[in-house]
């Protein structure tokens, strides 16, 4: 899975934002995306993330939300 699918997938189950923290650490515990050099996910990932894909995600109010 790809880490914008992660995300959405976290976000639609929790039906709520999540922190990039947050978001994170629900996808390395899940293990819903592994990097191709085995690294863990990193908020860093998960800006880039909610940057590049700004009509399915938003962040406000502290937290990473579903625009869906």
């Amino acid at each position: 899975m790809k880490v914008e699918e992660a995300i959405v997938y976290l976000l639609a189950e929790k039906n709520g934002g999540m922190t990039a923290e947050q978001l994170a650490a629900a996808i390395n515990a899940r293990h819903l995306h592994i990097r191709k050099d085995g690294q863990p996910v990193s908020t860093k990932q998960i800006w880039w993330a909610v940057k590049t894909f700004n009509s399915t995600l938003t962040y406000a109010e502290g937290r990473i939300f579903l625009l869906i």
